[in-house]
């Protein structure tokens, strides 16, 4: 029952390639796969995965971090309208709000478009700024995705499968 469970919500809540496909070296989805491409071309190393808050407003990190290098291109993840373009906190900052309800949030990066224009999957938004903080390398991309106001959601999953998680079997199993 655990495993179906598992394995039901993966499918349901992952919008990307068939379970075991990988992405193309350069980032790009094949045809009747994930309408989502990765930020940075080709497929950078994740230096800092997504760890969900136990509550709302407790710590957590609500993204994943890319590496890159400085001035590296930053591309529109999907389709989409620019919400937001500029600085926040101190950051470059990029929002897009995609289609299908999703906003997907880019920093630190020196935009390249303004707040209403239209972003192609693969689109330049902006280059990559050096010095995000706890980054192993020059540069790394901050890369989030919610859903709402403060509904955060893991953005690797819209590029691949994510993480096989197995688990245990009930007692009685098969049922």
């Amino acid at each position: 029952m655990l495993v179906l469970v598992a394995v039901v919500l993966t499918v349901l809540v992952t919008p990307s390639a068939s379970a075991g496909a990988e992405p193309p070296p350069d980032g790009t989805q094949r045809a009747g796969t994930a309408r989502y491409s990765w930020p940075l071309r080709p497929v950078p190393r994740v230096a800092e995965r997504f760890r969900a808050p136990s509550e709302r407003w407790a710590a957590g990190h609500r993204g994943a971090d890319l590496v890159g290098a400085p001035g590296q291109e930053v591309l529109a993840a999907r389709d989409g309208v620019v919400a937001f373009a500029g600085p926040l906190a101190g950051r470059g900052v990029v929002s897009v709000l995609h289609p299908d309800g999703l906003r997907t949030t880019y920093e630190p990066v020196t935009a390249s478009v303004t707040v209403g224009d239209l972003v192609a999957r693969g689109a330049m938004l902006g280059t990559l700024e050096p010095g995000h903080a706890g980054c192993p390398a020059a540069a790394c991309l901050h890369w989030g995705v919610r859903r709402g106001e403060a509904d955060y959601l893991d953005p690797l999953v819209l590029v691949g499968p994510g993480r096989v998680r197995l688990l245990p079997a009930p007692a009685r199993w098969p049922w």
